[in-house]
C-alpha cells in the first residue's frame, strides 16, 4: 500500500519532496486549502458574471495582445487555445522522475486558493500524480519568464484529452487513458489556461532533482576525497579543528570534520612517518573547496523551498480583498541565478576531484606511474583521467551562466527573461557529470590505496573497498575499464544510504 501525504498551508521541504517522489507517495491536500480553491473559484466566476472589466488573461489575450478583449462565450476557447498553442516544446523527453516533481509543484502552486482553478482541474493533476499517469514534455521551450509556458503547456494538454501520457511503461494517447479510465475531457474555464502554464515548476523541478542528488554527492564527493588523501599519504594538519575555528564557514567546518570522523582509526592517516612536509591543494584544501559548494547548496535549498510553497502565476486572485492583482510572480530570476551558481558549486567537486585522480596516477608518494604494474606495458589508469579530464572540461562549459542573457519575446512585452529553464536543464547535466567524475576517483583511489598495504586506512573505508572489490576487482593488468567505471557508479548509488549513515554521525 502507499504511503499518503496530506499538503497543507505549511511549507513543505527538500526532505518531503525526496519522501513523496522516492517513496512512491500518494497526496492529496488538506481540507482548508480544498475550501480555499472553492472558494478563490467561485470569487472569479461572480466577478466576470457581474462585470465587464477587463482582467489580463481571464478575458483578454495574452502577452503583446494583452489589450484585446474576449468575449465571455469565447473564454473557455480562449484558455484551450493557450495550451494548445503554446506546447511548443523541443528536444530531449524531461526524465518522468522530473516530470513528477514539475507535477508536484504545480498542484503545490495551486493549491493556496490564488489562482481561481476549478477543484475538479486540480483533482484531475493529482490523481494524474498518484496513478503515475505523467505528461511526455521536452526540454526546450521555455524562457523562464511568464513561466516556464512551452513545458507546462505540455503538462497540461491531458487534462482535456491531448499530448501524451507515460502509463504501465509505454507511451500511450491522453485521449485513450482517460477513454480507458472513464475519466471525461475537462473544460478549462476563465483562467485556468494560464493559472497551469504560467509558474516556474520547469525550473524549481530540475532545482529540485539537483539539490536532493547534490547532497548525495556532497557526501561521495567528501568520502573519495578522504579515500584518496589516504591514498596519497597525506597530512592530516589541515583538517585540524582549530584551523577552521579562526576561518568558520559553515560548510568548512563541516567538511573538515568529516574527513576525520571518515578516516578516524586509520593506520595510514595517523602514521607519524609522512614523507611530505606539504600536500598538493586539491587534497589540503578540501574544506575550503567542499566547504564552499556545501555552503552553497544551503543557499540554493532555501531558495527552492520558498519558491516550493509559493504561488508563481499571473494574475493573482485575492478574494478576501475583492482583489484581481496582475504581477510577475512568474518571473523565475530568483532561480535563475541560484541555479546557474549551484552549477558553478558542483563543477567545482568535480573539477578538484579530477585532480587528485591526476595526482595518485603521477608516480608520486611511492605510487606506481599510472598505478599499475609493468607500466609502458600496462597504461593502468591513464585514461580514465583522460576521460575524468574531459567530463570536468565539460561541467565547465555548462557553467557558462544562462542568467546572464536575455532575449526579448512577445513583440517586446517580454522584454526581459530569466532562462531559467536553460540553467536548470544545464545544471542536471553537471550533476550527472559530477557522479560520474566521483565514481572515477572513487575506482582510482581505491586502486591505489592498495599500494599502501599493510597499512590499512580506517575501518569505513576498508569495509567499503571490500565490498567493492566483489564488483570491480583490482587491476593487475590492462582490461576494458568502461565497463567496471559503470559498475562503479553502480555499486556508489546502491551505498547511499550507508555513505548518508555515515555523514549523519557527525
Amino acid at each position: 500500500m502507499k504511503n499518503s501525504m496530506k499538503l497543507g498551508r505549511e511549507g513543505l521541504t527538500l526532505e518531503d519532496i525526496e519522501q513523496i517522489i522516492h517513496s512512491n507517495a500518494s497526496i492529496d491536500i488538506s481540507e482548508e486549502l480544498w475550501v480555499a480553491v472553492k472558494k478563490c473559484r467561485d470569487y472569479l466566476d461572480n466577478k466576470l458574471a457581474d462585470g465587464d472589466a477587463l482582467h489580463y488573461g481571464i478575458n483578454t489575450g495574452f502577452g503583446s495582445l494583452c489589450d484585446i478583449a474576449i468575449s465571455k462565450d469565447q473564454i473557455s476557447t480562449l484558455q484551450h487555445n493557450l495550451v494548445r498553442s503554446h506546447a511548443c516544446g523541443m528536444g530531449d523527453e524531461v526524465p518522468l522522475e522530473i516530470v513528477k516533481i514539475i507535477l508536484l509543484t504545480k498542484i503545490r502552486s495551486l493549491s493556496y486558493g490564488h489562482s481561481a482553478v476549478q477543484p475538479e482541474v486540480l483533482q484531475r493533476l493529482i490523481d494524474q500524480f498518484n496513478q503515475d499517469l505523467l505528461p511526455k514534455i521536452y526540454e526546450l521551450g521555455s524562457l523562464g519568464a511568464s513561466g516556464d509556458l512551452a513545458p507546462l503547456a505540455h503538462l497540461s494538454l491531458p487534462l482535456f484529452g491531448e499530448g501524451e501520457l507515460y502509463q504501465d511503461g509505454q507511451w500511450k494517447s491522453a485521449d485513450a487513458v482517460l477513454k480507458a479510465k472513464g475519466w471525461e475531457k475537462l473544460t478549462l474555464s476563465s483562467k485556468e489556461g494560464l493559472a497551469l502554464l504560467n509558474g516556474t515548476q520547469f525550473s524549481l523541478s530540475h532545482g529540485l532533482w539537483s539539490a536532493v542528488e547534490l547532497k548525495h554527492l556532497w557526501n561521495l564527493a567528501t568520502l573519495t576525497a578522504a579515500i584518496s588523501l589516504d591514498a596519497f599519504d597525506c597530512r592530516m594538519s589541515p583538517f585540524d579543528e582549530k584551523l577552521h575555528r579562526i576561518r568558520p564557514h559553515a560548510g568548512q567546518i563541516r567538511t573538515a570534520a568529516s574527513i576525520l570522523h571518515i578516516l578516524q582509526g586509520s593506520k595510514i592517516a595517523n602514521d607519524p612517518e609522512k614523507s611530505s612536509v606539504q600536500d598538493p591543494y586539491a587534497f589540503r584544501c578540501v574544506p575550503q573547496v567542499h566547504g564552499a559548494s556545501w555552503d552553497s547548496l544551503q543557499y540554493a535549498i532555501s531558495v527552492f523551498e520558498t519558491e516550493l510553497n509559493a504561488v508563481t502565476d499571473n494574475p493573482n486572485v485575492f478574494p478576501d480583498e475583492d482583489e484581481i492583482l496582475s504581477g510577475g510572480n512568474f518571473h523565475a530570476q530568483p532561480l535563475a541565478v541560484v541555479l546557474d551558481f549551484l552549477a558553478i558549486a558542483a563543477a567545482e567537486l568535480g573539477s578538484i576531484s579530477e585532480r587528485r585522480v591526476y595526482q595518485l596516477i603521477s608516480g608520486l608518494r611511492g605510487l606506481p606511474d599510472f598505478l599499475v604494474a609493468n607500466p609502458g606495458l600496462n597504461s593502468g589508469f591513464m585514461i580514465p583521467q583522460y576521460t575524468a579530464a574531459s567530463i570536468a572540461s565539460q561541467n565547465k562549459q555548462l557553467c557558462t551562466p544562462a542568467s546572464v542573457d536575455s532575449i526579448v519575446s512577445s513583440n517586446g512585452q517580454e522584454d526581459h527573461v530569466s532562462m531559467a529553464a536553460n540553467a536548470g536543464t544545464k545544471l542536471t547535466k553537471v550533476i550527472k557529470n559530477l557522479e560520474r567524475l566521483l565514481a572515477i576517483e572513487f575506482m582510482t583511489a581505491s586502486q591505489a590505496l592498495e599500494f599502501r598495504s599493510p597499512k590499512q586506512s580506517s575501518p569505513f573505508i576498508t569495509d567499503l573497498i571490500e565490498e567493492y572489490r566483489k564488483v570491480v576487482p583490482f587491476v593487475d593488468e590492462d582490461r576494458f575499464l568502461s565497463k567496471d567505471m559503470h559498475e562503479t557508479v553502480d555499486f556508489l548509488r546502491l551505498n547511499r544510504v550507508k555513505i548518508a549513515k555515515l555523514f549523519s554521525q557527525i
